[in-house]
């Protein structure tokens, strides 16, 4: 649909903070909602869709992706070249829309170049958030080197960038900050695609997470910290660090830390699942793969603990290579825990929160970007029409466009 403005008709318009519908009318103008209400003043060149008995709710935010990622090795793609890299993301991108989701944050692999892509309509497929490279210390969560093996050198396409010392984090956060990082991501715990790391170790010193944390913090951005255990997490929190991604081993302590800071967690409970179920099938070694063991249950329970404190919880999922066609099922997983409200609300509301983005995405209020799902069914009470979005073929608005066939081409100007 090439026109300007879009009006939607007598939808049921979900306010996702009080959970209530008001069947209204919804005008879009230049990508923007520019109001909300019967009776509106229409700009010219209006296009308008009446989606009486229909549900309309924000478009979703998946808090944590790798839309640079092949392979479930995520070391491999050091090897790949960056156009077919660039394709494979583009790909990606393109199916996350196909589920719903209009925003996705990425947590190591994307740059600049994808998102300004996508910006520029060369590319259909998720707007994008995006840290640059994850920073962390040698042997740590990424370095992805096998043990035999001495080289620092790393490609455009890897996910993690090597460094040490406060200088070195200092001129690593200050890069990606410099390449338009909406975020800054660091390695503080051990994790499953890493070669030579334990899960239950820390990474880096105090020194190093804190010097971090000021110079994003001076770019008025954030930082997001890969961490499972307590004793990880809670380091993080103390010292600044906004978004904690996984935290499936979190205590209680844990928690009281996040309510102290009003942190963000980003749990990604389904790529434990998939990985679980088909990460070798997508290249992840053998021993890496046997590092899952209960973390998946791990991650219930610890999801359990946060809800009921009232933890700000991000939905988020983490998923490698064709895995991704699981995105959806997070909403499942989270329903067993969650109310489905809240639970959409991790994907709209508190995940733009998270990024610094309140009434810009995640809501469907006047001068919010224009993004939003048509739905037939209530998804406060069938949650599978979010899990099983794009199987139903749902239809997206994105930046006030119709988009009726979410197809992976360049689209015609």
């Amino acid at each position: 649909m090439d026109a300007s403005s879009l009006v939607l008709r007598n939808a049921r318009v979900l306010d996702v903070r009080t959970g209530e519908y008001n069947q209204t009318d919804v005008v879009m103008n230049e990508g923007k909602i520019v109001s909300i209400g019967k009776g509106a003043a229409l700009p010219t060149k209006v296009e308008e869709l009446d989606l009486s008995g229909k549900y309309l709710i924000p478009g979703l935010i998946d808090g944590h992706v790798h839309v640079t990622a092949p392979v479930a090795d995520l070391g491999g793609t050091e090897s790949m070249s960056p156009t077919y890299v660039g394709v494979v993301a583009a790909k990606a991108m393109n199916g996350m829309l196909s589920r719903g989701f209009t925003t996705v944050r990425d947590a190591g692999g994307a740059d600049f170049g994808l998102a300004l892509a996508q910006e520029q309509g060369l590319i259909s497929g998720s707007r994008l958030r995006y840290c640059g490279t994850a920073i962390s210390q040698t042997g740590g969560h990424g370095d992805f080197r096998a043990p035999g093996i001495n080289s620092r050198t790393h490609c455009c396409t890897s996910v993690g960038r090597v460094v040490d010392g406060v200088p070195a984090v200092r001129e690593a956060a200050r890069d990606e900050l410099r390449k338009g990082a909406h975020h800054i991501k660091i390695m503080a715990s051990g994790g499953i695609a890493s070669p030579t790391d334990r899960m239950d170790s820390t990474q880096f010193s105090a020194t190093e997470i804190a010097a971090v944390v000021e110079e994003a913090e001076a770019a008025n951005r954030y930082v997001a910290a890969h961490a499972y255990t307590a004793r990880a997490v809670n380091r993080c929190l103390e010292l600044g660090v906004r978004s904690i991604e996984h935290g499936n081993l979190i205590d209680q302590s844990s928690v009281d830390l996040f309510l102290k800071h009003d942190a963000y967690l980003a749990m990604t409970l389904s790529t434990h699942w998939a990985i679980g179920e088909e990460g070798r099938d997508y290249g992840m070694s053998q021993e890496n793969w046997l590092k899952i063991g209960s973390i998946f249950e791990d991650g219930l329970e610890a999801l359990r603990l946060a809800d009921k404190a009232g933890v700000n919880l991000v939905y988020a999922t983490d998923l490698l290579s064709g895995m991704q066609r699981y995105q959806g099922y997070e909403f499942k997983f989270r329903a067993r825990v969650q109310s489905n409200l809240d639970v959409l609300r991790s994907a709209t509301v508190t995940a733009a929160a998270m990024m610094q983005e309140v009434g810009h995405i995640g809501e469907l209020v006047e001068g919010a970007v224009a993004d939003a799902l048509i739905l037939d069914s209530d998804p406060l009470e069938d949650i599978d029409v979010l899990a099983s979005f794009a199987e139903r073929r749902g239809r997206v608005v994105q930046g006030g466009k119709l988009l009726d066939e979410v197809l992976y081409a360049i689209p015609r100007r």
